[in-house]
């Protein structure tokens, strides 16, 4: 991909610098939140599901220096500029190039601590498909998400962590798919000003591990009833994960 044809975006204040593609997909905020959900200790392994250049797997290792990070990514130009964002931002990771559906070789008999996705958000019987191919391929379905999270579940250790950040209408079979492989589910909505339907979330689940699932409070992400101005109107704590690698505490509301 020319160099032409991206463009060097910052993420964590500056910490994470990634360069993606100037038309189609686009990673924003979602990722970040993302890898700001990850609970890991230093020499535990995350693996990306869906990984696109890096950003939420380089995010989390920025965030938490000496974890291991495995992506998987299916468009091989996505994948190369995920390698080539670890190098520049000083991180090493390892990109493997393939498809969920199709597990690689590579990561075939593999087990990760903590595994994390940001799966395409849209049904395409429900939704129209996007015009640019890389950005459909980011946010239109074409594999169920009961099997991402089948996938996913068998690549984690016992005791290991999932975390998904989805839109809050996929939440029944999302849940439903959770609760099929994984115990101990935590639920986290992300609320994106007071008094509005939250429209995004994030769910964790964890392998052979049984606790009553937990609905915690809205993450309200925006201050204000309304945006009134150019200037960012992110809430104290919202800022901190967006801004300064802050972790996303599921305790933490406001």
């Amino acid at each position: 991909m020319a160099d032409n044809g991206l463009t060097r975006d910052a993420f964590l204040g500056g910490r994470v610098m990634i360069r993606q593609p100037r038309q189609g997909y686009r990673a924003g905020v979602d990722p970040v939140f993302l890898a700001a959900s990850v609970l890991a200790k230093p020499g535990e392994s995350l693996l990306d599901l869906g990984c696109g250049v890096g950003t939420a797997a380089l995010c989390a290792g920025t965030r938490l220096p000496g974890l291991r990070l495995v992506g998987l990514e299916r468009q091989a130009d996505h994948a190369a500029l995920a390698v080539a964002n670890a190098a520049e931002n000083g991180l090493e990771m390892e990109v493997i190039t393939g498809d969920l559906t199709a597990m690689p070789p590579a990561l075939r008999q593999r087990q990760f601590d903590h595994i994390i996705a940001n799966p395409p958000y849209f049904l395409r019987h429900s939704s129209v498909a996007g015009q640019h191919d890389a950005r459909e391929a980011a946010m239109g379905e074409d594999t169920p998400l009961a099997d991402w999270v089948s996938v996913a579940a068998r690549r984690l250790r016992p005791g290991g962590s999932l975390t998904f950040i989805h839109r809050a209408e996929r939440l029944p079979e999302l849940i439903t798919a959770f609760a099929s492989h994984l115990g101990a589910l935590e639920l986290k909505p992300l609320t994106p000003r007071a008094g509005r339907a939250a429209r995004l979330l994030l769910l964790r689940g964890r392998k052979e591990r049984n606790a009553a699932f937990q609905l915690h409070a809205g993450l309200l992400l925006h201050s204000g009833a309304s945006h009134t101005s150019d200037a960012e109107d992110y809430t104290a704590i919202a800022s901190a994960i967006l801004r300064e690698a802050a972790p996303l505490d599921f305790n933490l509301s406001v």
